[in-house]
């Protein structure tokens, strides 16, 4: 696997779909953002990672995918540790993102070291025109995790 930078316009659209269901959502955080990208040994790009500085030294992951035939083979951890070292590089000192309050994503992004700072109620019911379903749950909420990234090495 080959993970890189790479513009706004090498990612497929249905790619950043599989993490935002909400295309305007999509195309609102993709302008002027920083991008990486995981491309498979043929060359296609099964993995991608979008990202928006919004403060000084802070960035803010917007979204990170993989595939559907690509999932559970760890490309999504591998890519994501990709960027951490990346935004470290760049100097910023911390990493933040929202995600759902329960399901695998949680999870994931725990495990490389994310932590829970603020709940934003009914976020998901108030910011997308369809209910989100996992597992037969709805979203509702939305967490807000952080990395210290001037502390990872």
């Amino acid at each position: 696997m080959k993970y890189y930078e790479a513009t706004s316009n090498e990612i497929p659209m249905s790619l950043l779909l599989e993490a935002d269901p909400s295309e305007s959502s999509v195309n609102s955080y993709l302008s002027n953002s920083l991008c990486f990208v995981a491309k498979d040994e043929n060359d296609k790009t099964v993995g991608a990672c979008v990202l928006k500085e919004t403060g000084k030294d802070v960035i803010e992951l917007f979204n990170i995918s993989v595939g559907p035939n690509s999932q559970s083979k760890g490309i999504g951890s591998g890519l994501l540790q990709y960027v951490i070292k990346q935004v470290k590089i760049k100097n910023y000192q911390r990493m933040e993102l929202g995600t759902g309050t329960f399901g695998y994503q949680l999870t994931f992004y725990q495990r490389l070291g994310f932590r829970v700072e603020t709940v934003l109620k009914d976020y998901f019911i108030k910011n997308y025109p369809e209910p989100i379903f996992e597992n037969g749950i709805q979203h509702k909420d939305m967490l807000r995790l952080y990395l210290d990234t001037s502390t990872r090495t």
